[in-house]
């Protein structure tokens, strides 16, 4: 049977639903960047938590899309090709940033986390309940333990800092990992229920948040160029237009 009908369309469609939240947020964010609206990225609760939350889909998506991927073991060639896919995004993403936002880039965004997420979630494939004890257990460290030690640049990557670092998107290992084996705990009880309500969702809606949620990826690497792009040309062209 083709790759395509293989997929179980309730967790593309979930997945693009994640995608249109993030292009949303993102374009809020360069209304801000551009002085176009007045919107505090950086300590307006309604802002932060609905990163947390466009995130938390993420990645736990991220963590059932694992398991649903390795059901019938590791396929090293698709996960070493998406691994590569990763990495080659997450260093364009930390050189785009750079350029563009100086101190603040990614050094370890979204993009760095889930590649390696992607790595160390194989070691959990087939252990739901270890997923879940382990996942529940690494949320509570990463929100309520702090130590200077990892506010050295070489640890940040692991989270428990005292503070945010300057950076433009920070996603450490903890507690986010504990979202992905969350994750990676529902992949069975989903796969289930996608199963079910394949006939249901197989509608054109559907298939359009679920064709976005496929090419998550190359949505990710696209849209802030298009959207800056064309915020910049407003921007220029604004006073001529009256």
């Amino acid at each position: 049977m083709p790759e395509a009908r293989q997929r179980l369309l309730l967790v593309d469609a979930a997945r693009g639903v994640a995608i249109a939240m993030m292009v949303a947020f993102h374009f809020c964010f360069d209304l801000a960047y551009f002085r176009l609206a007045d919107f505090d990225f950086y300590q307006d609760r309604f802002w932060l938590n609905a990163r947390t939350l466009i995130l938390s889909c993420f990645l736990l998506l991220v963590g059932i899309s694992l398991v649903l991927a390795n059901r019938r073991g590791v396929n090293w060639r698709h996960t070493l090709a998406r691994l590569g896919r990763l990495v080659a995004a997450a260093l364009l993403v930390s050189a785009g940033t750079w350029w563009m936002f100086a101190d603040r880039f990614v050094f370890f965004g979204v993009l760095h986390f889930i590649a390696l997420a992607s790595v160390l979630g194989l070691l959990f494939l087939d252990r739901p309940w270890m997923s879940l004890v382990l996942g529940v257990a690494l949320i509570g460290v990463g929100n309520h333990f702090q130590f200077p030690w990892f506010d050295q640049p070489g640890w940040r990557w692991i989270g428990l800092m005292t503070h945010k670092p300057l950076t433009e998107d920070y996603v450490p290992l903890l507690p986010w990992f504990g979202v992905v084996l969350f994750g990676m705990s529902l992949g069975p009880a989903v796969r289930c229920l996608a199963q079910r309500l394949q006939p249901q969702v197989d509608r054109v809606p559907f298939r359009w948040l679920a064709a976005a949620g496929r090419h998550s990826l190359i949505i990710y690497l696209l849209h802030q160029p298009l959207l800056i792009g064309l915020l910049a040309a407003y921007v220029k062209l604004r006073p001529l237009l009256g």
